[in-house]
């Protein structure tokens, strides 16, 4: 049944009639940034019109009808290649709702594929999600998998086209992966992560990789940080929150992980935060090396599943991290950590990335 058979019998036809709101391109980087109440359908409850930022642009408010509920701080537990996912009653689904704002226009049904039913494994629970990745853009896709990556010692991998979809769950003993963020990687074509002291990686898959996990451990120089003074060190080290992402440029080829330290301090009832990100190019004998210059690359880093994009092709800044946190949203040379910031705080803080590259003259 359709998103548009609500209390207010309103047309597509007439959708069009009221919004003027100009679709962004394919190729946009965007976020969400929130949505303007519109109604409620029988289905849906309370829906409302996307409201979206493009990196370098202003705010919009799209054509596209999406859930409130979405919106919600508790709404969603991940996102990758642009699909969300929902968690409700031990039930995932995946959602294009915030996928493509443009699409309404040929689109307006938004698609909703429905997992199998969750099975919390022994000793560990399936509410707290650390993220989400998928092995392709469209968990449509005949070999796509799914993975969530629980906090605790969780794993769960699906193929959501396959008609006999169901979860293999994975229980982690090496408590250094509980609070890991997973991604994919093409390149060894298994879900990884990094451990949380950084020192080793884990890669997991649905062959002979399920239970015991291919480990790589990290050969760092012996002076990893020559350029920094002891108290910057301390400084890190003491830092109230400190994450890991592994992160891969399609492009190079290469891999990187991404150390963000967070310093979070109260400012007049509100948050000040200093943040601090180290890059650590690795190699596929696990040599790992500091470094101030990926070259013309950029990361992208959010709740989402990090990418990392050309940066001169998507007109961004070369050698760059872009992110949104928790209080703010910014971009980080990552030759001189300068950060440009500015406050920001929405429930689905996810980077959406392009879904096809610019058309160049």
């Amino acid at each position: 049944m359709s998103l548009f058979l609500c209390r207010f019998s309103l047309s597509k036809l007439s959708l069009r009639r009221h919004l003027t709101a100009r679709c962004f391109s394919s190729s946009s980087i965007y976020y969400i940034v929130g949505a303007e109440p519109w109604g409620s359908t029988l289905i849906e409850g309370d829906i409302g019109y996307l409201k979206i930022r493009a990196l370098g642009g202003t705010e919009r408010v799209t054509k596209k009808l999406v859930p409130m509920e979405l919106l919600k701080e508790k709404g969603t537990i991940g996102a990758s290649h642009g699909w969300v996912a929902t968690l409700k009653n031990g039930v995932v689904r995946l959602q294009d709702d915030l996928l493509d704002p443009c699409a309404w226009e040929t689109d307006p049904d938004p698609k909703r594929i429905s997992l199998p039913p969750l099975v919390t494994l022994p000793h560990c629970q399936t509410q707290i999600v650390t993220n989400v990745a998928m092995s392709t853009s469209s968990p449509e896709d005949e070999d796509c998998i799914v993975a969530i990556k629980f906090m605790g010692p969780q794993l769960s991998l699906c193929r959501p086209a396959q008609r006999d979809c169901k979860w293999t769950n994975i229980r982690i003993t090496d408590p250094s992966f509980f609070s890991s963020h997973v991604m994919y990687s093409k390149r060894d074509d298994m879900f990884s992560m990094p451990a949380s002291r950084a020192h080793y990686t884990g890669s997991w898959d649905l062959g002979r990789h399920i239970h015991k996990p291919k480990l790589q451990m990290l050969q760092f120089p012996q002076n990893p940080h020559p350029e920094m003074t002891k108290s910057e060190l301390l400084r890190l080290d003491s830092c109230c929150r400190k994450q890991q992402y592994l992160v891969e440029s399609l492009p190079t080829g290469e891999t990187f992980m991404l150390k963000w330290y967070t310093e979070s301090r109260p400012i007049r009832k509100t948050c000040k935060d200093w943040d601090h990100f180290l890059v650590v190019r690795l190699d596929e004998e696990g040599n790992a090396e500091y470094t101030n210059d990926i070259g013309d690359l950029c990361i992208f880093l959010s709740k989402a599943e990090p990418f990392c994009l050309p940066a001169s092709l998507y007109g961004r800044s070369k050698n760059s991290v872009y992110f949104l946190g928790e209080h703010d949203r910014g971009i980080v040379s990552i030759d001189n950590n300068y950060k440009l910031g500015r406050p920001f705080t929405c429930p689905v803080p996810y980077f959406f990335p392009p879904l096809s590259p610019p058309i160049k003259d």
